[in-house]
């Protein structure tokens, strides 16, 4: 794992996140932010729910959310 590639710690939980030179910007595990901020024990499953419920959101979801991959402690997750 390289610094440009870690998991952060907030509140004591771990958000998995990675460093894109190109665009001089970190990028976040979308799954793992709501995990923390909604507490959910299943956030993909909230995920979901949530574009289900707001469709404008499920039709901005493909740019608002790019899906990358985060190696971190030797594992690959979806950052989305």
């Amino acid at each position: 794992m390289s610094d440009l590639e870690k998991i952060q710690d907030f509140e004591n939980q771990k958000i998995h996140t990675v460093w894109v030179e190109d665009e001089e910007e970190w990028f976040f595990s979308v799954k793992d932010v709501v995990s923390v901020l909604t507490e959910s024990k299943n956030p993909k499953d909230y995920i979901s729910k949530m574009r289900r419920r707001d469709p404008v959101l499920s039709e901005g979801w493909g740019q608002i959310v790019h899906p990358l991959p985060v190696q971190t402690a030797g594992v690959a997750q979806e950052g989305a």
